[in-house]
């Protein structure tokens, strides 16, 4: 649920939407989504001063909260084999 949502707004933003990935992980009732995107799209989902990720942030947590649900959203880099 959270995940769609999630992929969603990523999608739209990055250049290469196909290289977004998204895990999630429960652990004592907090859910944490793991979302991984292209070297290249790192500053599209981060954006100026860390705006656009705390703004999908904010979206994230406010649909958690309308359940009581603990969401929280963590970016990694996709690491390239050389």
């Amino acid at each position: 649920m959270y995940k769609n949502l999630l992929e969603y707004i990523v999608k739209n933003l990055v250049a290469c939407p196909d290289k977004v990935e998204i895990s999630e992980i429960e652990s004592e009732g907090k859910t944490t989504l793991k979302l991984k995107v292209a070297k290249e799209d790192m500053g599209r989902i981060i954006g100026k001063e860390g705006r656009i990720i705390r703004s999908i942030r904010e979206i994230i947590y406010a649909y958690a909260a309308k359940e009581s649900k603990k969401v929280s959203v963590d970016v990694e880099e996709i690491k390239e084999n050389a």
